[in-house]
């Protein structure tokens, strides 16, 4: 069974990623890309859908990690009652082949090493056929199946049984052996043996020249650092595609149904990205990103889609996997996600405030790139007023959801201040008037004068989380009565222990069964509205708490079980990274 979620750690080559555990296995990998098969699927099911083991093989008296500073470079320290060994877990960057590569070195005593390596592909469907042969000088074992190849290297190569490669052997003081697993397309010849050091150096020297820029004058500096590099890692480095998470289908709710597919690029979660990068200072990122969203959007404004995949591909079946008995036995076990197909009418205003703010950080937009926003704005301007199925994919009836609205009248805005502040050319009559009569129908539909409240939607008296969003985005000042009311109101509804709730899911309004625990993005979005209010101790002191809730190396989640002290959904969550760094700029 795997771990809890929070006993996870991800390294990455900015290609894709890999979960590995406090126990020396690593449970999830895709490759060679972020939306590729899983060929380690353990997370989802047991050690015969595939992982990579490298731990003591005696009784584990004590385990630490740490990331080495700066980089994502995970270093796990295992202390038995004989000795003491520490595993370093990279993939090093490389735009030509994806690499593992996992080292021990004892560093006293003796320690005995189990090694067990288990390659499925089809996320844990298919066992590859394996030998073992000499290639460079060097006996090697190689997994093929389909278009997969994968290359085991090392100075001690496990042996195949049942399925199993595995091993066990010493180590004492000072003894250091370095493991790789390289992926290649299988008609490929096995590729030459990497140098590990000099990749591990130049690895260690580019994380640490991106962390060296993150901001120090905000609150946790280390853990927004740290969120930073997470982002980073989360960014496809070649086609510029920002993933929501590099997992699929880690529940929200433990042995329930809400298990979805985050390893694609939502235009409002890489939107989100972009914003908190900008904020921190990453102003040259913006340009990679509106690179991939000129390619990936290109053609038709009516053919928008919410996400794409990491190369703006535009299909995404969902697709469930019976074979993966899911993670705390979560199933279905879902691969690609139905939302794509979806009317979220808040997703350009998220859109065009990345723009506008890459606009404020200097970047000079090209005739094709404001085109583009053009024509997405008076596409919008055509059906502004359909309902939609709103931020939180709700797959109940669409509804005229608040924060959409109010994300409808953002698009508008931004493309108003583009024209006035930037000198672009385009239909400001017309974006004025519209946006004008959106900001009155939602002061007039969407907020409950009894209630003291904006509302979840236009036919309810709920609220939602993403109410929070009204000051944040300009709509009304922080400390307006009516922001002030919606504040104290989600607040009061949605509270779970302290944290909060996206909405209640009792009403029904998502059409799915079963619960959710505390959203983390949202209990950030909180210390931002907080702030903004002009609240800022009961801001600072949430924000202390949230920040306690990462887990060893600073990884946060989609979710938190506050009950069980555990976390809960797809891991780690760009989401909930990426509105800890808004919030602490909130509270710069």
């Amino acid at each position: 069974m795997a771990l809890p979620i929070e006993d996870y750690a991800l390294i990455g080559d900015r290609g894709t990623a890999a979960l590995v555990g406090k126990d020396g296995s690593i449970d999830w990998l895709c490759l060679p890309r972020f939306d590729s098969p899983a060929c380690f699927a353990a997370l989802l099911g047991t050690e015969e859908h595939g992982r990579w083991l490298l731990a003591p093989a005696d009784e584990v008296v004590s385990t630490s990690r740490r990331y080495v500073d700066g980089t994502a470079l995970l270093e796990t320290t295992f202390t038995t009652s004989t000795g003491e060994v520490v595993l370093l877990d990279v993939m090093p960057t490389n735009d030509s082949r994806a690499d593992v590569v996992r080292r021990l070195t004892c560093t006293r005593g003796s320690v005995r090493i189990r090694h067990d390596w288990v390659v499925r592909t089809d996320y844990g469907r298919v066992r590859p056929w394996v030998s073992r042969e000499r290639a460079h000088g060097h006996e090697v074992v190689v997994a093929v199946a389909g278009p997969d190849k994968f290359v085991l290297r090392g100075p001690r190569l496990p042996h195949g049984h049942g399925g199993h490669h595995s091993d066990e052997f010493d180590l004492s003081e000072g003894d250091e052996l370095t493991f790789s697993t390289t992926w290649v397309q299988s008609w490929r010849d096995v590729p030459e043996p990497m140098g590990f050091d000099e990749r591990i150096d130049a690895t260690t020297d580019q994380q640490r020249a991106w962390s060296a820029r993150s901001p120090e004058d905000v609150p946790h500096a280390d853990q927004v650092r740290r969120s930073l590099l997470t982002l980073l890692l989360m960014t496809h480095a070649e086609t510029g595609g920002i993933v929501a998470a590099p997992t699929t289908s880690l529940p929200e709710d433990f042995g329930g149904e809400r298990n979805w597919d985050y390893r694609f690029c939502w235009l409002r979660d890489a939107a989100l990205t972009l914003e908190s990068l900008l904020g921190a200072g990453y102003d040259e990122e913006a340009l990679e990103w509106r690179r991939w969203l000129l390619r990936a959007v290109a053609g038709d404004p009516a053919d928008l889609q919410i996400m794409y995949t990491v190369d703006g591909g535009r299909q995404l079946p969902e697709l469930e996997l019976p074979h993966l008995p899911g993670y705390a036995g979560s199933t279905p076990v879902r691969i690609g996600n139905g939302a794509v197909s979806q009317r979220q009418n808040d997703v350009l205003g998220e859109v065009m405030i990345a723009l506008e703010l890459a606009r404020e950080a200097g970047l000079t937009e090209t005739r094709n790139s404001w085109s583009l926003q053009r024509a997405l704005v008076d596409e919008l301007a055509e059906h502004w007023d359909e309902p939609d199925n709103g931020l939180w994919e709700i797959r109940g009836p669409q509804r005229h959801f608040t924060h959409s609205r109010l994300m409808v009248w953002v698009a508008f805005d931004r493309g108003v201040k583009a024209i006035e502040e930037h000198g672009l050319e385009g239909p400001l009559e017309r974006w004025r008037d519209l946006r004008d009569r959106v900001r009155e129908e939602i002061l007039d539909k969407g907020y409950d004068v009894e209630r003291g409240t904006f509302t979840q939607h236009y036919d309810t008296s709920e609220v939602d989380a993403a109410l929070l969003n009204i000051p944040l985005v300009g709509f009304l000042p922080g400390d307006d009565p009516r922001v002030l009311g919606t504040i104290d109101a989600v607040m009061a509804d949605l509270d779970a222990d302290g944290l909060l709730l996206r909405y209640r899911t009792e009403t029904g309004v998502d059409g799915l069964s079963g619960d959710e625990h505390p959203f983390l993005a949202c209990s950030f979005w909180l210390v931002s509205a907080l702030a903004a209010a002009g609240r800022r101790d009961e801001a600072g002191a949430l924000m202390d708490r949230l920040c306690g809730l990462t887990n060893d190396v600073g990884l946060l989640s989609e979710e938190y079980d506050a009950d069980h002290g555990r976390m809960a959904g797809n891991f780690p969550q760009a989401f909930s990274h990426l509105a800890l760094v808004q919030a602490a700029l909130a509270l710069r």
